[in-house]
């Protein structure tokens, strides 16, 4: 059964929330990092002054592909800001994975 690699880049207030609702969906396994970036509205001017660096979190799972619409839906459905969402939300990036391995055995996963 082929693997998806999923991406999600969040809002910093909403990663706790998007990870219990993949735990809570039965995907406990997430890899949290910060990250920085900017899309397409090129950061953020207050006054005078321009932030184009935005701190947001990257959450990384990976599953079959069989689950990936249910993920999706999980995520989305409780990482956007307000009714209808807000620029800056984030994205979700989805690739496959063309191998796994565990390090402490060295054993390659099917």
């Amino acid at each position: 059964m082929s693997k998806l690699l999923i991406r999600s880049i969040v809002r910093p207030e909403k990663a706790d929330v998007v990870m219990k609702a993949l735990f809570e969906a039965g995907y406990p396994a997430v890899t949290k990092v910060p990250v920085c970036g900017r899309g397409k509205q090129r950061g953020l001017k207050v006054g005078e002054v321009t932030y184009d660096e935005l701190p947001k979190e990257m959450l990384m799972t990976v599953v079959p592909e069989s689950d990936k619409e249910f993920v999706v839906k999980a995520v989305l459905s409780v990482a956007k800001t307000g009714e209808k969402g807000n620029f800056g939300d984030g994205k979700i990036f989805i690739s496959p994975v063309e191998e796994v391995y565990t390090i402490s055995s060295g054993v390659k996963e099917a």
